[in-house]
């Protein structure tokens, strides 16, 4: 069955407070609500309309870092405007995530992702034309802040939208679909943008994804999700609602647990990997080398993607977290001076392992939270788990200067395997079930 819209629901304060001892309720409605076929997410026009919308968009986000970097450095050979750059939209999105969820919580989600969309192709479009003409870098700042908050109001928005898509075996498939293109142009991309930016510029590189975001925009409008009931007097106001989501996401261990393992995981492997990796692989396996390696662990992603469609995992919390030790083992052969096989046959590994928890971990909460919260609380699961990445990316070079490079990649290794499995020790966890034959 597709569940396009499901309201009313049991309010978050009505969820027992210990919720260790019985998995969570699943979120359930009658396939006779929307007419459409469980676990077949392509036989919907909007599904497919999303589908495409999302292809389009993520074929012009992953050339976007590559254009953008060489656009800047055309424009002002400084690595400082660049990391000015990046850092006027990374932190206005981070900030804006858990407004996102209220607003995707509150509003049509296709609404929501049609003018973020459109929001975000106007102002990359400025940005392109300043490339372009080669104006003053300090115009770039405001547009990169205002792509970032779209972009926070985005990412809720596509954490709640999977249900109102799709729902039972369904919700695995489209989760699965969605992460194999989005695998797909990982790999294909950045080649892309770099052909595009030694050819013509990263300025037309940035005019090229603004397009995306223009045409996912209009992808996005024939959606035509039904829309929402109309709100009573005495409903919650948007803090209300946000604090409702808050409140809902603290009283489930099974989800907390995991994004607090996954905030020490991001600010260790964001660390060692993206800071330390470069470094370390200059002195062993070259640039080449550390390429075939980040290309490896993309091949990986979308292997896992593309399995995921068909495979069916009853209880897969405790296989897809174990898994993700292996996210742990490139870290450690970093650490010991591996050559280029065995990284990239690790990242490999830990591409799929990695793809196949996120397939798991969002068809968990498309299936367990409540529909009308679910961006609420994805934004809560996002920002939490973002927040620490600065702080590992920022530490790591200081802790490499006091006990080694080695040391800190082999015991970041360790400690990102280790908060892995922590949230094993949630009973909710391990019971939670999807892919269940009655969906």
């Amino acid at each position: 069955m597709y569940v396009l819209a499901r309201w009313p629901l049991v309010p978050a304060t009505d969820v027992p407070e210990n919720r260790d001892r019985e998995p969570p309720e699943r979120d359930t409605a009658p396939a006779s609500s929307t007419g459409l076929a469980s676990g077949r997410p392509l036989r919907s026009a909007a599904f497919r309309w999303f589908l495409a919308g999302q292809s389009i968009s993520m074929a012009g986000s992953v050339m976007a870092p590559v254009a953008l970097a060489f656009g800047v450095l055309e424009v002002t050979d400084s690595a400082a405007w660049l990391s000015a750059v990046t850092t006027a939209a990374l932190v206005p999105m981070v900030a804006t995530l858990l407004l996102g969820g209220g607003v995707a919580d509150r509003y049509r989600r296709d609404t929501v992702l049609c003018l973020t969309s459109l929001g975000a192709g106007i102002t990359q479009s400025g940005v392109a034309f300043l490339l372009l003409t080669h104006q003053p870098p300090a115009f770039l700042l405001p547009l990169a802040a205002l792509n970032g908050v779209f972009q926070g109001l985005t990412k809720p928005a596509l954490r709640g939208i999977v249900s109102n898509l799709a729902a039972g075996r369904g919700l695995q498939q489209a989760s699965s679909l969605l992460a194999s293109v989005r695998n797909a142009t990982r790999i294909t991309g950045p080649t892309t943008a770099g052909l595009l930016t030694a050819s013509v510029g990263g300025g037309w590189a940035i005019a090229a994804d603004a397009a995306s975001f223009l045409l996912a925009a209009a992808f996005f409008a024939r959606m035509s999700l039904p829309g929402l009931p109309p709100r009573t007097e005495d409903g919650l106001t948007m803090v209300g609602e946000l604090r409702e989501g808050w409140s809902y996401f603290g009283s489930q261990p099974w989800i907390w647990t995991v994004t607090a393992a996954f905030a020490v995981f991001n600010a260790v492997n964001m660390g060692v990997w993206q800071i330390l990796g470069p470094v370390i692989a200059n002195d062993t396996i070259g640039a080449e080398g550390w390429g075939l390696v980040l290309s490896a662990r993309g091949v990986g992603a979308l292997l896992a993607s593309v399995v995921m469609v068909k495979l069916t995992v009853r209880r897969p919390m405790v296989p897809a977290l174990s898994l993700m030790t292996l996210g742990a083992v490139p870290l450690i052969l970093l650490g010991t001076g591996a050559n280029t096989f065995w990284l990239a046959a690790a990242a490999l590994a830990a591409g799929a392992a990695s793809e196949f928890f996120t397939v798991v971990w969002e068809t968990a909460h498309n299936t367990y939270v409540p529909e009308r919260l679910l961006s609420r609380v994805g934004a809560h699961d996002e920002f939490w788990s973002f927040v620490p990445i600065p702080v590992g990316q920022l530490s790591t070079p200081f802790l490499a200067a006091a006990f080694g490079t080695a040391a800190v990649a082999v015991t970041g290794g360790g400690v990102a395997a280790v908060a892995m499995l922590v949230p094993l020790l949630v009973p909710s966890l391990r019971r939670i079930e999807i892919n269940r034959n009655d969906d």
